[in-house]
């Protein structure tokens, strides 16, 4: 390897060491050594603290620049009974949209006989509007239950920051050594390298962008349910049990009547197939006595002509044999 390329390669190695050392930094930042004291300077010859010129922040202000140093990921979840689910939806839309926000999603279902209406909407609100979003929501009908989640990710972002700020410090370097690059092999490695960092550097923004945006739109999901089906009430004297086993008895006799309609179609064509298979039967018996009944009759006339025949033979024998 030439002098040239051990330069670009001690650079490539300065460059990773600078990154990791950028990390550590960010990773311990929280607990490196105190600051001194705003108000105070450093000791004088004699050896007392002097105190600055400078009057020191107010409560209110430093109060201030720690909320704007936070960032907090805000979730919530909302029940609430209303007349109709399926509008209170179209208002819940209509408020989030008002205030810059957006709905995620949305499911709605119609009510029945037996389960009642409702609607969910996965909203998100942007931070600064949430508490007034949460308001106007509660004026749409009861509240039932309300849970407020916050989870504060500043040190999350500073990290993700800082990482990103050394990435891309690092990929400019890179950048800036392929131009003055004259070996084909080192051009090679510092491209290697340069996307190796680049796809890190994307990952990291990805994420980066992601978090704040959960940070600038708190998530809210909505529920908005109808008030539940009231049970009917049984009979409590006579006539009311006459009147409700009378229209216990309409109901089995239309019942009975609807089914009975249901199957005549199906009763008449068995009915029809049943004649068919009737006429059948009777067909064949009647086929079969018909020559048993012709042969019989033969045979009694045949018999009954036999003793005719021999009994005038008889007879004359017998005259024949009488004395005179």
């Amino acid at each position: 390897m030439t002098s040239r390329g051990i330069r670009i390669a001690g650079l490539i190695a300065f460059s990773a060491l600078l990154l990791t050392g950028c990390s550590m930094a960010s990773g311990g930042s929280d607990s490196g050594t105190s600051e001194p004291d705003v108000g105070m300077e450093a000791p004088a010859d004699g050896g007392a603290v002097a105190p600055r010129d400078e009057e020191p922040f107010t409560e209110d202000e430093q109060a201030g620049s720690i909320e704007e140093d936070q960032d907090v990921i805000k979730t919530g979840w909302m029940a609430i009974t209303v007349d109709d689910p399926i509008d209170s939806a179209a208002e819940v839309a209509a408020l989030v949209d008002a205030a810059g926000g957006r709905i995620d999603s949305r499911n709605e279902t119609p009510g029945t006989e037996t389960q009642q209406a409702r609607a969910t909407l996965v909203v998100r609100i942007p931070a600064d509007r949430f508490d007034d979003v949460l308001a106007d929501l509660r004026e749409l009908g009861e509240v039932d239950s309300v849970q407020l989640d916050s989870t504060d990710v500043s040190q999350q972002r500073r990290d993700l920051d800082s990482r990103i700020e050394s990435l891309r410090t690092s990929v400019d370097r890179l950048r800036t050594l392929i131009a003055q690059a004259d070996d084909v092999g080192d051009l090679i490695a510092i491209e290697s390298e340069l996307t190796t960092r680049q796809s890190e550097l994307d990952a990291l923004t990805a994420q980066r962008d992601a978090l704040v945006d959960q940070v600038d739109y708190s998530t809210l999901t909505v529920e908005l349910l109808s008030e539940g089906l009231a049970p009917e009430a049984g009979p409590n004297d006579f006539w009311s049990g006459v009147v409700a086993g009378w229209n216990g008895l309409v109901g089995f006799v239309s019942g009975l009547l609807v089914v009975i309609g249901v199957m005549l179609p199906w009763l008449a064509l068995l009915a029809v197939i049943a004649a068919i298979v009737v006429g059948i039967i009777v067909l064949a018996t009647r086929g079969g006595r018909g020559p048993r009944g012709g042969g019989r009759a033969t045979g009694t006339g045949d018999a009954a002509a036999s003793p005719g025949a021999t009994g005038a033979p008889q007879g004359s024998d017998t005259g024949a044999d009488r004395p005179a």
